[in-house]
């Protein structure tokens, strides 16, 4: 819970009926057999962290109109990434590599469920946004929509350049906010 930065109470198996909180992480064997609350059992922290942050929030079953899995990807050299879940930024990072960004990517699109799955990926570097979406076809093996998106003036000017990979994934998010001109993607495994 540390690692996702997110405030929580160390409470007894006997205190879970009577707790006020939302949604209560426990064992199998400590739940109780009848409890009205949101459970989550340990074999969570088995995931990525920020499947578990989307897996939180699906249990709590927030009512957001947008029920959809938005990934932004900011191509170039140190490729940026934007996931948005139930309307709500759940990570923001970069990568090196085309093969770390994608290995990350499925194992978010295989990890949460959303009404739809949507991968948003600018235009600025062709070469690599083409290498990403070709690999992503390959390598994931469920349907999602892909969008090309322009992404002039999604780079913001930051002091120090890029401070960490800070101004990818400002420009991921802005990526991930935008629209462009949308494809069903099929898995192989159904197109053959």
């Amino acid at each position: 819970m540390k690692t996702l930065n997110l405030p929580f109470d160390s409470i007894l198996p006997e205190e879970i009926i009577n707790y006020a909180g939302h949604l209560i992480l426990t064992t199998k064997k400590e739940s109780p057999k009848k409890c009205e609350k949101a459970l989550l059992y340990e074999d969570i922290f088995e995931n990525h962290p920020t499947v578990i942050k989307g897996l939180m929030m699906q249990k709590l079953n927030l009512d957001y109109l947008e029920k959809d899995l938005i990934l932004g990807i900011d191509p170039g050299k140190r490729i940026g990434l934007s996931i948005f879940y139930y309307g709500k930024e759940i990570e923001s990072i970069f990568h090196s590599s085309v093969e770390n960004l994608i290995s990350h990517v499925i194992c978010v699109l295989g990890g949460l469920r959303a009404k739809r799955k949507i991968v948003k990926i600018g235009n600025g570097n062709m070469h690599i946004a083409k290498q990403i979406s070709t690999m992503l076809n390959l390598k994931f093996c469920s349907s999602y929509e892909l969008e090309f998106v322009d992404e002039r003036k999604t780079s913001l000017k930051i002091k120090n350049f890029n401070q960490r990979g800070k101004r990818d994934m400002l420009s991921a998010k802005y990526i991930s906010q935008r629209d462009g001109f949308r494809y069903s993607i099929l898995p192989l495994s159904i197109t053959g």
